[in-house]
């Protein structure tokens, strides 16, 4: 917004004399530059809002605090944009702040939303959440992992398939988070398509029934792993490699056509409160400095799922988000009796 001109005192006599003669020729005039004065500190004060509203981003971050912390205090120092960040917690992880968006459809309060999965942001695309145009994109991957425990399990032994967990080799030896949420929630979600209806049932009853353990998220379940309370479980490379920073003795099994790879994704909300500040930070995530930072701390596995040279679940979005509800039903009959 440019500001009107403000009333200048360029004209106005510089010795006490010429002041005074000014100000006794009339009243109305004096009215006059009061009615001026209060306008240009109208406009003057629009104009600070206005600039004050642009100097600001809100976030609805389901990537991990700990590296996207970092990250948008980098945005903020290289930009002046102000980074207002809502974070989610490990068990809910982006299902609490998709509601959340959901919720305020009518009113939007975010600009941009930062997801770590894939699932919940189509989900939110099919309900026009975002933007119409580019209205979110995936950057950087990490993938569904069988982690386990190297002094419980020697690597010759380690199941290679999902398939194997209902062996009665591993009751009550396995780890994984309540699959109604976060990347766990997406991967059963995908191996449903992946092996069809009847097989994947079948798979989720015999593993709930092998006694697992379910615990709330994936890096409880490397924890837990680790700590060898289970002997293996299913969770994310990020926190296999966090887990492994910290000492356990837990290493990741290789990639499979049952493994899912998970991007980063982030959208701009319809609606925005401050359109051209969440312009900037979505292109700024996708640079390939910080894509390539988040590789280096291990938060990402990769720039690209196009390097992955293994075949992998291919899933069929769209199918995926219509059976949505029917799936999230089973799982809840499967796995929360």
């Amino acid at each position: 917004m440019t500001q009107p001109d403000s009333p200048k005192d360029s004209n106005w006599p510089k010795d006490e004399f010429g002041r005074h003669e000014v100000i006794a020729q009339s009243t109305s005039v004096l009215w006059l530059l009061v009615v001026f004065a209060v306008l240009g500190g109208f406009y003057l004060f629009s104009d600070i809002s206005c600039a004050n509203k642009a100097e600001q981003v809100i976030v609805y971050c389901a990537q991990d605090q700990v590296f996207a912390e970092p990250i948008l205090r980098d945005f903020e120092r290289l930009t002046g944009i102000k980074v207002r960040a809502v974070f989610d917690s490990e068990a809910v992880k982006t299902v609490a702040l998709a509601n959340r968006l959901l919720a305020e459809r009518p009113h939007p309060q975010c600009d941009v939303f930062w997801g770590n999965e894939e699932m919940r942001t189509r989900q939110l695309a099919a309900q026009n959440v975002f933007r119409e145009q580019v209205g979110w994109v995936a950057f950087g991957y990490r993938s569904r992992r069988i982690v386990v425990n190297t002094n419980r399990v020697a690597l010759s032994n380690a199941p290679r398939s999902l398939l194997e967990l209902t062996n009665q080799t591993w009751r009550g030896k396995v780890a994984l988070a309540y699959p109604l949420f976060g990347t766990t929630a997406t991967h059963f979600h995908a191996l449903r398509q992946f092996w069809g209806e009847q097989r994947w049932l079948a798979w989720c009853r015999a593993l709930a029934a092998n006694q697992p353990l379910v615990v709330d998220g994936n890096s409880a379940v490397v924890a837990r792993v680790g700590s060898g309370e289970a002997w293996v479980g299913l969770s994310d490379s990020d926190d296999v490699a966090a887990g492994q920073r910290e000492g356990l003795p837990v290493t990741e099994m290789p990639m499979t056509a049952e493994t899912l790879l998970i991007p980063n994704t982030a959208g701009v909300v319809r609606g925005a409160p401050h359109p051209q500040a969440a312009q900037r930070l979505l292109e700024f995530l996708q640079r390939p400095d910080i894509v390539e930072g988040l590789v280096r701390v291990a938060a990402s596995e990769g720039a690209s799922t196009s390097e992955v040279r293994v075949p992998t679940l291919q899933v069929n979005w769209d199918a995926l988000l219509r059976d949505l509800e029917s799936t999230t039903a089973t799982l809840k009959d499967v796995f929360l009796r």
